[in-house]
């Protein structure tokens, strides 16, 4: 196999294209495992792996360890990173808050008031953060319509959900409620 490593980190596409094919079950079965652990799209986290795989194959240096065995570490490397990103990104969804686009038909007129309360403590632009994601935005289409980067976003999500973990636990935040009462 060293010989067609050595050509493929060349960059000849044939020797690139038997690498990959004798990696393809490793990485297929990896992909798939980690698939089902994490609830991800198999085929998602399959091109994450393969990117990882390729973007390190220039790099490999066939002197130290097993080259094969470095690849696929890459490749189980950058999968689990999408993984991880794919977390961050998760929001609950906004039928199993209670809250809709609309207004706020489900809640109380104390919760109402609550609720108005907090977007009113906000600044201006988390407050046009939170309306763009209430009404059903992702944090990319919010940065296009705020004129920012969904980075930007994220950075302002952080920013709401600390003032809410620090307002729900004032003494100004509803006591919770039991189902049924």
């Amino acid at each position: 196999m060293y010989p067609c490593l050595e050509q493929a980190i060349d960059g000849d596409a044939n020797a690139t294209k038997a690498l990959v094919d004798s990696l393809r079950p490793r990485i297929t079965r990896m992909a798939a495992y980690y698939a089902r652990r994490t609830g991800e799209d198999p085929d998602d986290l399959l091109q994450e792996a393969w990117l990882g795989l390729l973007e390190a194959l220039p790099e490999l240096d066939l002197a130290i360890g097993a080259p094969s065995q470095h690849l696929v570490q890459r490749a189980r490397w950058r999968l689990l990173d999408a993984v991880r990103r794919a977390r961050l990104r998760r929001c609950v969804s906004l039928d199993a808050v209670g809250y809709e686009e609309h207004g706020h038909d489900r809640l109380t007129g104390f919760e109402r008031v609550w609720m108005e309360e907090f977007t009113g403590g906000l600044k201006p632009y988390q407050r046009a953060v939170l309306g763009c994601l209430l009404r059903g935005l992702t944090w990319r289409e919010a940065g296009s319509a705020l004129g920012c980067t969904s980075a930007n976003i994220a950075y302002h999500v952080r920013q709401i959900r600390r003032e809410f973990e620090a307002y729900s636990e004032s003494d100004v935040a509803p006591a919770p409620t039991a189902a049924g009462s």
